[in-house]
């Protein structure tokens, strides 16, 4: 997961500090000023040392930058990620585009330090409750230039630990590199907890636990080879985890993923996007995600986050169920269709099960169906899909080869030989040649999108593509393509010099 910052600091190479700072003069001591919560019920209150007054770290290597929210999400979806939250934020926010993610700042007109926070304690709690895209919502703590692990530790030493978490609380920290030169980021990893162990066992005499499953406080320090950046995760869990999956298949769609397919499509759930179909909805993760999308429905709605559990944002709770609760009126049925189904029954099963906890039950039209067989539901609308292999492409009670022994007594739609990096094996060739002609047929006047790592899947569909997407599905590089379904063949020479677009369609 990348979480590069839009922009390097420019660093003077004899000092390591921002170019413009004398060399004589100390990088910025961090005043930690006396904290702690109230004696609680039952235990001891925690006691401020008082020997915790400011401290110097002396000429170290120094990067700091603005606190900012950083949202990561997939390559190839920044741009509809920037898009969504300036939806989200307004027009107020000031939002960067970076590789993996985006940047938010504080509104350029926001002048006082706190007032800046604040702000920014605003953006966390909608993006984490309003965000279809983002992975996490991660606020960033510290930046500094590093050589070795003691400049690790001196990063995460600057910040002052008792403005997040007590020493009654837990933390984790995870680590991600690109190009670091560091041999254990294991080790990094533990510097980074000797330091908050370290701050708060100085300032209150106690030091926090480790908890790897369930910590009050996740940390995320990113390294690439030059810069480290240390993050505070607001969101906990991964934000694709809404909260309904329990059912999945054996390769469940991410939420995230269905969002990014829905948005680069244009679908939005309005009467003009028309109606939407899934032939093969597995779990049912887009046609939910569509359903929430015509609902007007937060995903975030239905888990928790882990900022909910730091001290910044317990002033805020008020305003958090002000925000759920707005989130909740604002919900409403939807206007447009949404049809989904498959040819196994174990799946749709699974699907409607997962819609349920969703809440969107009762707006999907489920239907267990063979993709070929399965008539047009209305006169207009967009096919989507992520293409299954296998037992779930044949018609039910029928074996593996069902298509291919269909084909052979079909003149229409010869049956062509796919390669070994096309397809998994030639039954599946047949399924998308015997699909295309189905959608020729019946579903004329329709736009179907398909997610697919295979980048001559038009060829084999024997289909022209009208736009392409890039995306990631994980670490498989794929493509969405865009065919406008007409009567007949589309059997157009393709046109040279035709290259992806990452993050934009391809006219």
């Amino acid at each position: 997961m990348p979480i590069k910052p839009p922009r390097r600091p420019v660093v003077s190479a004899s000092t390591g500090r921002p170019s413009g700072e004398s060399a004589d003069r100390p990088a910025r001591s961090h005043p930690a000023g006396p904290r702690g919560p109230g004696p609680q019920a039952g235990r001891a209150p925690i006691r401020v040392r008082p020997e915790h007054q400011s401290r110097t770290q002396g000429p170290v290597l120094n990067a700091d930058r603005p606190a900012a929210l950083y949202l990561s999400c997939p390559s190839g979806v920044e741009t509809l990620l920037a898009d969504e939250a300036r939806r989200i934020l307004g027009g107020d926010a000031q939002i960067t585009e970076s590789r993996g993610g985006i940047e938010v700042q504080a509104a350029p007109a926001t002048r006082d330090p706190a007032a800046k926070h604040r702000e920014l304690i605003g953006h966390a709690m909608r993006l984490n409750l309003e965000s279809r895209l983002a992975q996490r919502v991660l606020w960033r703590v510290s930046s500094r230039v590093y050589r070795h692990e003691d400049d690790i530790y001196l990063l995460a030493r600057c910040v002052n630990w008792a403005d997040w978490i007590t020493p009654r609380q837990t933390l984790r920290v995870d680590v991600t590199a690109r190009r670091s030169h560091l041999q254990s980021l294991n080790f990094a990893a533990l510097r980074v907890k000797d330091a908050v162990c370290d701050d708060l066992r100085e300032r209150f005499g106690e030091r926090p636990n480790v908890d790897t499953r369930f910590p009050d406080l996740s940390l995320v320090l990113y390294m690439d080879d030059l810069e480290a950046t240390l993050y505070v995760d607001t969101s906990g869990e991964a934000l694709f985890k809404r909260g309904w999956r329990e059912d999945t298949g054996e390769a469940p769609l991410k939420e995230t993923l269905a969002a990014a397919m829905l948005a680069a499509a244009g679908w939005q759930g309005r009467p003009e996007d028309g109606a939407l179909l899934d032939p093969c909805c597995g779990a049912g993760t887009i046609p939910i995600e569509a359903a929430q999308i015509a609902c007007d429905m937060a995903p975030g709605l239905h888990r928790r986050f882990a900022f909910e559990k730091l001290l910044p944002f317990k002033p805020h709770l008020p305003e958090w169920q002000r925000l759920k609760q707005a989130a909740k009126d604002r919900q409403h049925p939807p206007r447009v269709a949404i049809y989904a189904g498959d040819v196994a029954f174990r799946m749709t099963d699974f699907a409607t099960r997962n819609a349920e906890r969703a809440g969107v039950r009762q707006y999907i039209e489920f239907k267990t169906a063979d993709a070929l067989q399965r008539p047009v539901p209305c006169e207009r609308g967009v096919l989507m899909f992520n293409p299954p292999y296998g037992e779930r492409i044949d018609t039910k009670g029928s074996v593996r080869n069902a298509y291919q022994q269909r084909a052979e007594f079909d003149d229409e739609v010869p049956v062509a030989r796919a390669g070994r990096e096309q397809f998994q094996d030639d039954e599946a060739a047949t399924f998308f040649q015997r699909l295309s002609s189905h959608w020729k047929k019946h579903y004329t006047g329709w736009t179907a999108w398909i997610l697919s790592p295979d980048m001559k899947l038009p060829g084999a569909m024997r289909l022209k593509e009208s736009r392409r997407v890039v995306m990631y599905n994980g670490p498989i590089e794929c493509r969405l393509f865009r065919f406008d379904l007409i009567a007949g063949s589309l059997r157009t020479p393709k046109p040279t010099g035709d290259a992806d677009q990452a993050g934009a369609p391809q006219d």
